[in-house]
Parts: C-alpha cells; sequence; structure tokens
C-alpha cells in the first residue's frame, strides 16, 4: 500500500463516519434551525501539487443534516399516448401487495400509497392533462404499478358570443 492509498483511505473513512453520525447532526440542526431551500451538498477532490488528494466539501447543508423519512417516494413515470387517448402512470413500488395500495384522484392531483410492514410509499403525483377520474383502471403485479387514464374530450367553451352593433 502506498501514501497515497493510506491517505485516500482516511479521507474516506472520514467522509463515511459523518453520514452515521446524523441523531447528533440532526439535534444541531433542529436547534440552530435551516435556512429556507433550495438544499444542496456536493464535494470536489482533486490532487495536490504534493499528489495527495484534496476533499473539499461544499453547498448549505450537509445531508445527515435533513431528517430521515421510513416514508419512500416511489419512481413514477408518465406515458402519454397521443394515439390511443390515454395517460399512464407507471409506479415502481416492490415489497408490498396488491391489497396495501392506495390510490386517490383529485382534480389533476393522482396520490397514490401503500404500506406493508417496513415498506412505506408515498407520492403526490400532477398530472398534466385533462383527463375522465371515473375511466382509472390500476394494475400491481411484481411491485410495478400501472394506472391509466383516457384523456377527457376537449369541451367547447361555453358562453354566448355578443355582436357589436
Amino acid at each position: 500500500m502506498t501514501i497515497f492509498d493510506d491517505e485516500f483511505n482516511r479521507i474516506f473513512k472520514k467522509m463515511s463516519s459523518s453520514f452515521f453520525d446524523i441523531d447528533d447532526i440532526f439535534e444541531e440542526f433542529k436547534t440552530k434551525g435551516a435556512k429556507d431551500g433550495p438544499y444542496y451538498y456536493g464535494y470536489t477532490m482533486t490532487v495536490g501539487p504534493n499528489g495527495k488528494p484534496i476533499v473539499q466539501e461544499y453547498g448549505n447543508v450537509k445531508p445527515e443534516s435533513l431528517p430521515e423519512s421510513k416514508t419512500r417516494e416511489p419512481v413514477v413515470d408518465t406515458i402519454f399516448d397521443d394515439k390511443e387517448k390515454l395517460v399512464k402512470l407507471v409506479a415502481e413500488m416492490p415489497g408490498v401487495e396488491k391489497s396495501d395500495v392506495k390510490i386517490l384522484v383529485q382534480d389533476k392531483l393522482v396520490n397514490i400509497s401503500a404500506e406493508h410492514g417496513e415498506k412505506q410509499y408515498h407520492v403526490n403525483v400532477p398530472i398534466q392533462y385533462k383527463v375522465e377520474e371515473n375511466s382509472a383502471k390500476a394494475s400491481y403485479k411484481n411491485g410495478i404499478l400501472e394506472l391509466v387514464f383516457k384523456l377527457a374530450k376537449d369541451e367547447k367553451p361555453k358562453g354566448k358570443t355578443v355582436e357589436v352593433e
């Protein structure tokens, strides 16, 4: 092992240990308060003139200072099919059963949640297309939820045109 490897290992041990001190950092975060978002964090790593790595953190918050939630936000894809006049939402929620999935459609927002033991999912998905709420059909298989809506027919604007005399 070279001096470079030793220095590299020391830096990564220091970085990874900070990820496990969440309780201490969270308490500090609560007492000092947080700046209004957005929150960002990152690090840059370069090699100095002496050949040793230099790691510099940046951002307005450390990742371990944000509260951790047991509820996950599932990955959701929205697929618009103009040919079939459909909108399909596909959500990945492994580890739950079909009976655990709850879906609520209100206006242009779909609320998806599921809970089974330690697995908890929740997401609000905005729909940018006008859909028929009553046309919703959902299926869940192998951790994948598919929710399909028919597009609403374009309504003609209501009202009356008044001629100017």
